[in-house]
């Protein structure tokens, strides 16, 4: 296993992190797997491709932006798709057919977008990479110090305002029991469209630094979906503190355990990465269906023990 490979999946798992935290949250308000999820990550790629080439701002400067861009997305989605159709006694199953709607509007806009930058500025928009822009930290590239340093940052952040802060022990009333905090008064529309927000927003900066990390194309989103539910999934879709261990380990088996197939087997295996995050999922929803998070570590270790 060689070191490059190591750094590579601690850079995915700290992405992986931030995504799948994003998901989880938008799962806990409304209940609906949100199939945009990966391709509010995605737009931001694309912003971040015109901002560096364009405007040569470096991709780090615009995670902020990416922020604002990707919570923007995700608040549209709840407000103008998911809530009037809740308000009217919409089911998951329609509410999720909603998100995949929406996913399907947000790939014809990133590839139209990506259609521009190609013919009117003649950028390369499929299967590009922005590495070259990337800086150095102590001989490595930064995204190898940043992106773990901000994934720790962002949730520590989200852990502070959900638990310290009187709006976050609101929203986390409204998430948990969303009955019993309108009759004492909070705002459950206004909580839970703070929670697609922060959602969006964690998704945005990832796609902000993903072109420092790996070749980026228009369907990148729907390549990412099957990591981001495979991490929620194990972590407990409804525990966004289990995603944050769901994350890291996808990230970390799905680059390790590529990188070890293909050094054992050929690299003929890497086109079929996915299935390690789909074998995860498929052993998490059979043995521990509420996810790690659901698991009762104290009888198991007594057990094991």
């Amino acid at each position: 296993m060689t070191l490059l490979l190591i750094r590579d999946a601690i850079i995915f798992s700290s992405l992986m992190i931030m995504l799948s935290a994003g998901l989880t949250l938008t799962y806990m308000t409304t209940k609906v797997p949100n199939f945009a999820h990966g391709d509010f990550a995605t737009l931001n790629v694309y912003l971040s491709l015109a901002l560096v080439r364009l405007l040569n701002i470096n991709p780090y400067l615009s995670t902020v932006s990416a922020f604002m861009l990707g919570g923007l997305a995700a608040l549209i989605l709840y407000l103008a798709v998911l809530k009037p159709l809740m308000d009217r006694g919409a089911n998951y199953v329609i509410l999720m057919i909603a998100t995949i709607a929406y996913d399907m509007i947000l790939i014809s806009l990133i590839n139209i977008f990506a259609d521009y930058l190609n013919r009117v500025h003649k950028l390369i928009t499929r299967l590009f990479q922005l590495k070259g822009f990337d800086i150095e930290i102590f001989g490595q590239p930064g995204l190898f110090v940043i992106a773990p340093i901000l994934a720790f940052v962002m949730i520590t952040s989200l852990y502070f305002f959900l638990n310290k802060t009187k709006f976050g022990i609101a929203m986390r009333a409204a998430i948990e029991n969303p009955s019993l905090a309108e009759i004492v008064g909070i705002n459950i529309n206004l909580m839970y469209a703070v929670s697609w927000f922060i959602s969006g927003g964690l998704a945005g900066v990832v796609g902000a630094l993903m072109p420092l990390y790996m070749t980026c194309n228009p369907d990148l989103g729907i390549r990412l979906l099957i990591s981001i539910f495979a991490a929620s999934i194990l972590g407990g879709l409804s525990n966004i503190y289990g995603a944050l261990v769901g994350g890291a380990v996808i990230g970390l088996a799905e680059v390790l355990g590529t990188g070890y197939l293909s050094m054992t087997l050929g690299p003929w295996v890497v086109p079929y990465r996915p299935v390690i995050p789909l074998i995860i999922m498929m052993l998490t929803l059979l043995l521990v269906p509420k996810g790690l998070a659901g698991v009762d570590w104290k009888r198991f270790i007594k057990k094991v023990g």
